[in-house]
């Protein structure tokens, strides 16, 4: 099996080469590219997903509905639509860029730091999606509210990053409202 990569960038954002992912994330995790995705049903309700306890970083915390880093090379789409059936087995989506410029440090309890440039995509699905999650990579996954994932981003078992996330998604409206935000400001280093 193939080491995953991360693509480390500068501080224009830009890609300055790769690292290991799982040896990457410590204390002094190095500024890299990450997404986050947020899938929404046309009934306006979105999979949110507790992260699996047996996760190194942030274990059993409730978030966006997956979040990955693209690989070298690999488009946002690509890796998006990668970790979607990687850790859901949801395939068959339409994509929009929503926070294209979204970037983000938290610290874990442990320590860790997360020190992500993290474009925000929304994945549009039919309601009555079918959900099959990794228990590698999900402890739980339900479908919610746009209410109820406005008061998740107030309570401490939300990740870092959903509640960073959630300050800039609220003003948007309804996650059926979100506008396209395009590609414009993505990173240097990823393509859409």
């Amino acid at each position: 099996m193939a080491v995953e990569e991360i693509v480390l960038l500068n501080a224009d954002d830009e890609a300055v080469g790769t690292a290991p992912k799982a040896a990457s994330h410590h204390r002094d995790t190095p500024y890299h590219l990450a997404f986050s995705c947020y899938v929404v049903d046309t009934e306006g309700r979105v999979l949110i997903t507790r992260r699996a306890l047996s996760k190194r970083t942030f274990p059993g915390v409730w978030t966006g509905s997956c979040c990955g880093h693209p690989g070298p090379g690999e488009g946002l789409r690509d890796a998006v639509l990668r970790r979607l059936q990687d850790e859901l087995g949801i395939s068959g989506v339409s994509l929009t860029s929503v926070l294209p410029a979204f970037q983000y440090r938290a610290v874990a309890e442990d320590g860790t730091l997360e020190n992500e440039r993290c474009p925000v995509v929304r994945a549009d699905v039919p309601a009555g999606t079918p959900v099959r999650r990794n228990p590698d990579e999900v402890e739980d996954a339900e479908w919610w509210t746009w209410q109820q994932c406005l008061d998740l981003a107030g309570r401490p078992e939300s990740s870092p990053w959903y509640r960073l996330q959630l300050a800039e998604l609220a003003p948007l409206g309804s996650p059926l409202d979100w506008p396209d935000a395009g590609s414009a400001t993505l990173p240097p280093a990823l393509t859409w």
